[in-house]
């Protein structure tokens, strides 16, 4: 969703790793692991309370013990579906030996110095880049080792014996005197013991948690009862819900409205001007929505964005074809290895703009209190942001925003916005109305889709040549899109022309390739653009990948086998290229009327390799039966939560190549619904194998990284099928021509 912002260009993984080393490294002491990220400074009293809200007993900024024994775990890291916080309450039980089923985990924020994520360099709170696992993985197990210290340290005291006597197991803490209590009960006087100065952690053989393939998330059962809450479930006392008016073009402005029709609604409690449109103020979502249907607004388009997509990739495809802005990489020399080429193969790509189109529109609840605080209710994805703004749209300080931070019904990178998007909507419409109530503003599934943010449009002009060998000898891409980080807070990560999130996974290919050019032409164009599950990825893959197995049908190759000839012989590619073949019998000849395809990508310090399987029908029509996936995350913390990651990645991924676009007609969205807009249907889901490489490295990226491969992996296989290359997303597209 988010690319690591540590470096622009290095592997993420090594980057992120060698910060963290360094990190720990200044805290080493001789008695073992000093304690970093202020793991244990106390915690304002306001902030010991559970998810209830009942008092408990604050260990650090990480974890609150109540009476009962229930261990709340406070969350740096947003839920949104991927498994946070189940992740990171394993990384909590399995240092504090804590019974399973008393863990709890929350979302928390305002306070960068303890939440601040660790592949953004600390200063930021935020989740994105598959990043949860990694920034977590040393402060919350030393957080959980240095709770499991103070309790013990409290109990020996109590007891009046040593504390190195005292085993702690499943939340429970005894001795051989037959003395044995639960957490709870030295929970209020443990939160007081001295903290603990040095920390030895558990070795991986005492680990019973973290990599236990049967443990299961601590939150499903209520997922599946419907009793988990979301923003779209807050309710608070006297709350009005509110509905937007964006405009229909991309920078718009409001001209003036009539709300006179609305206004006369049962219901309806007002209708207010925002920067960011009309508000309809009601007291229920079905009165809110007959609101809106009976405001008329006159829209200021002068500025706006009115070109179509038709045009856009027009546009974009003429300036493919001449030389690029930027320059991103360049190896060798490319001009003279397609001077000396036996073959030289050329293409261009396109691919659509993409929705998010997450399963709970956005949404978001603002209140002001009497005291001069502002609560707000949400996804808050990037907290710290969401803070600031609000803060200066009331007109106070950052530390009198109260985030209320919710588990979230997807993001895939919506929620990460720099202009607080929903959040800043809620905070305008309750400041509109005076504060006299608080304000719910919910967008529908159309608003989220019309007046959303979008994976950018690109277009690939790319070329390779090969020797009279059937060597790769060059190789140039010219990537065409909307930068992401351009005017933005992160606009300085943009540097001699190049977004790295434009170019990743074109930029870096792990492939030997002697003379390369990787060029940039970033556009100006006024639909608004976000990173989307896997960011650049997921056109730089299909691209590179799609195009390696053109190239080795040229070179007259397997395409493993010439994958594998480009790979250094014990890469992470090349070992999980062998992996997944191995598992999915590519040596063996497909039953008749089963074809193959290949893929490798890394994406976020992961390295993720495919083969798809698909079959055809007599009109033209293919179905993805099976798919056998290898995986190089890191150590895997819930090996079950990885797998199902890569199976939504495949799922996710599968429906944006099929038939997922986003289209503009002269500068209006087209689409509104799942109707037109069609992520995977069900019954297009093939069956996943997922294989995870053993590794002892940190755990690295896994919401995002299963969902590159897939596209390319399908495509070459539809190749084999049906002998037509697949250039033009989405599929459906492609296939009619």
């Amino acid at each position: 969703m988010i690319p690591n912002l540590m470096n622009k260009f290095s592997n993420p993984l090594q980057q992120a790793v060698s910060r963290r080393n360094f990190l720990l490294g200044a805290l080493a002491t001789a008695g073992g692991l000093a304690v970093g990220f202020r793991v244990l400074e106390a915690v304002p009293a306001e902030a010991a309370t559970d998810s209830s809200g009942k008092a408990a007993n604050a260990f650090s900024p990480y974890v609150l013990i109540d009476a009962d024994g229930k261990v709340t775990v406070l969350s740096s890291q947003f839920e949104m579906g991927q498994g946070a916080y189940n992740g990171i309450g394993t990384l909590v039980a399995e240092e504090l030996d804590a019974d399973w089923s008393a863990i709890e985990v929350v979302g928390v924020a305002g306070d960068v110095k303890a939440y601040g994520n660790v592949a953004f360099g600390g200063a930021l709170q935020g989740t994105g880049g598959s990043t949860s696992m990694f920034t977590s993985w040393d402060r919350y197990r030393q957080a959980g080792a240095a709770t499991r210290a103070m309790l013990v340290a409290a109990a020996a005291a109590e007891w009046a014996v040593p504390a190195s006597e005292i085993t702690v197991e499943n939340g429970v803490l005894k001795h051989a005197s037959g003395k044995e209590s639960g957490f709870g009960a030295f929970a209020a006087k443990a939160a007081t013991m001295p903290v603990p100065t040095t920390l030895v952690l558990k070795q991986p053989a005492d680990w019973k948690l973290i990599g236990n393939e049967s443990l299961k998330r601590f939150d499903s059962a209520r997922k599946a009862n419907g009793t988990e809450q979301y923003t779209l479930d807050v309710k608070l006392p006297g709350m009005l819900t509110a509905v937007m008016i964006h405009p229909p073009l991309f920078g718009a402005k409001v001209k003036s409205f009539d709300a006179v029709a609305a206004r006369a609604i049962k219901g309806v409690v007002d209708v207010v001007e925002t920067p960011r449109g009309v508000a309809v103020v009601a007291e229920h979502m079905w009165a809110a929505i007959k609101g809106r249907e009976a405001v008329t607004v006159e829209w200021d388009d002068s500025a706006a964005e009115k070109r179509g997509t038709a045009e856009l990739f027009t546009s974009y495809k003429e300036i493919a074809a001449k030389a690029p802005a930027a320059v991103a990489r360049k190896d060798g020399d490319v001009d003279a290895g397609f001077a000396s080429a036996a073959k030289v193969i050329e293409s261009t790509y396109e691919f659509p703009y993409l929705s998010h189109a997450p399963m709970e529109p956005l949404n978001a609840v603002a209140r002001m209190n009497e005291d001069g605080t502002l609560e707000i209710w949400g996804g808050h994805q990037f907290p710290d942001v969401y803070q600031g703004l609000a803060g200066q749209i009331v007109g106070i300080t950052p530390d009198k925003v109260k985030l209320w931070v919710m588990k979230t019904g997807g993001s895939f990178g919506r929620r990460a916005v720099f202009d607080g998007d929903i959040v800043v909507e809620a905070v305008y419409v309750a400041k509109a109305i005076g504060y006299k109530a608080p304000v719910k503003v919910q967008w529908t599934r159309e608003d989220d889709m019309r007046a959303g943010r979008y994976r950018p449009l690109f277009v690939h002009h790319v070329k390779a040549a090969l020797d009279d060998k059937g060597q790769l000898i060059a190789m140039s891409d010219h990537i065409v899109g909307q930068s992401i980080m351009a005017k933005t807070m992160f606009e300085s990560m943009v540097q001699n022309g190049v977004d790295p999130t434009s170019v990743e996974g074109m930029h870096n290919m792990p492939y030997k390739i002697p003379n390369q050019a990787i060029g940039l032409t970033s556009t100006d164009v006024g639909v608004p653009v976000l990173w989307w599950r896997s960011v650049g990825n997921t056109h730089t893959a299909f691209v590179a990948e799609t195009f390696m197995d053109e190239m080795a049908e040229a070179a007259g190759q397997d395409p493993i086998a010439f994958r594998l000839s480009l790979l250094e012989p014990q890469s992470r590619h090349a070992v999980l290229l062998k992996l997944v073949a191995d598992k999915a019998g590519w040596a063996e000849p497909a039953r008749e009327g089963l074809f193959r395809g290949v893929a490798v990508a890394e994406s976020f310090g992961t390295v993720v390799a495919q083969i798809a399987e698909v079959t055809v029908d007599a009109s033209g029509g293919f179905k993805v039966e099976r798919v056998v996936a290898a995986v190089d995350c890191g150590l895997a913390i819930n090996p079950d939560q990885v797998r199902a990651q890569v199976e939504g990645g495949i799922g996710f991924g599968l429906g944006a190549i099929m038939g997922e676009e986003i289209t503009l007609t002269d500068g209006q969205v087209d689409q509104g619904n799942f109707d037109v807009y069609t992520p995977l249907r069900i019954d297009a889901m093939p069956k996943v194998e997922v294989h995870i490489l053993a590794s002892a490295n940190p755990p690295s990226g896994i919401g995002e990284p299963g969902v590159p491969p897939i596209g390319p992996a399908v495509a070459n296989a539809l190749y084999k099928a049906r002998g037509k290359r697949l250039r033009v997303m989405p599929f459906s597209k492609s296939m009619e021509s």
